[in-house]
């Protein structure tokens, strides 16, 4: 694998001479187009042909062709029966410990999971990235069915309790850059907003209250209550939810039995946050 060095240029200045040397930068341009390929798998298009992947990153056909090939010996991609691509094992195995060396996630963890014995429900905690929520923990209750959630999925904040948690606090120009029509996916559940608008006087209760609701507007039959991880300068930096079966929880009784404990957690994880 070629890589390329750029060594600053040499000067005859007396005050150069006295100076620390400038570091050499270092670029391994193989290493940089498969990171750029990488980084076109997504949950929207989670699967690539070595076609549609050369079209995307603007690479070359047999540079693309020798890349993948590359990925997928070394287990970073896996080549599928009908001759599309998607990320490996070792792929997953990356950014599962980049995830467990943040601290947020060190200092959550266990919290996360004493509310989950404590409740006996699936805990997620997750951030906003854009106009979406990124799951960092999942700790999962064994007969939840949802959608395939895992630590490293996205959904959309408008649907989901983290994401509207924190979109409600953000500022208004904040809010109204992030969150556009395209935001609302065409498919959710029967309870879903579909608009900012709709979505407005919700998000204002939320800012007020303190937490946030999902009934059934991810998905039919899922709902879930989050709670705000506050970190320094009192900013809302993640949120941690409780998801559940409707059929076995009303939304009252999510707010009566679920509420106090799910924030006593979320208080407990931002003074570890605030403190370290």
């Amino acid at each position: 694998m070629a890589a390329s060095r750029r060594n600053p240029a040499p000067s005859a200045s007396p005050s150069a001479a006295n100076a620390a040397p400038e570091k050499p930068e270092y670029r391994v341009e193989a290493l940089a187009k498969g990171l750029r390929l990488l980084s076109l798998f997504d949950e929207q298009r989670p699967t690539w042909r070595v076609s549609d992947l050369a079209t995307a990153s603007g690479l070359p056909m047999p540079t693309v062709y020798r890349v993948v090939m590359t990925l997928t010996a070394e287990g970073y991609l896996d080549h599928l029966p009908n001759g599309d691509y998607r990320p490996g094992v070792r792929t997953l195995t990356l950014g599962g410990a980049a995830l467990r060396s943040l601290d947020l996630v060190s200092l959550a963890t266990p919290k996360l999971q004493r509310l989950g014995e404590e409740t006996g429900e699936t805990v997620n905690l997750a951030v906003l990235t854009g106009d979406r929520v990124l799951y960092l923990v999942r700790l999962r209750n064994s007969d939840l069915v949802t959608a395939n959630i895992q630590v490293g999925s996205t959904l959309p904040a408008v649907h989901t309790s983290i994401g509207k948690l924190m979109l409600a606090h953000l500022s208004e120009p904040e809010l109204q850059t992030r969150i556009t029509e395209s935001s609302f996916p065409a498919q959710h559940g029967p309870n879903a907003k579909v608009s900012l608008e709709e979505l407005s006087q919700e998000l204002t209760r939320i800012r007020e209250q303190g937490w946030a609701l999902q009934d059934e507007e991810l998905a039919h039959g899922l709902r879930s209550m989050a709670g705000p991880v506050v970190g320094a300068g009192g900013r809302v930096i993640a949120g941690i939810n409780l998801a559940v079966q409707a059929r076995d929880w009303s939304t009252q009784r999510i707010v009566r039995e679920l509420k106090p404990v799910l924030l006593a957690t979320c208080a407990e994880v931002s003074q570890l946050v605030s403190a370290s």
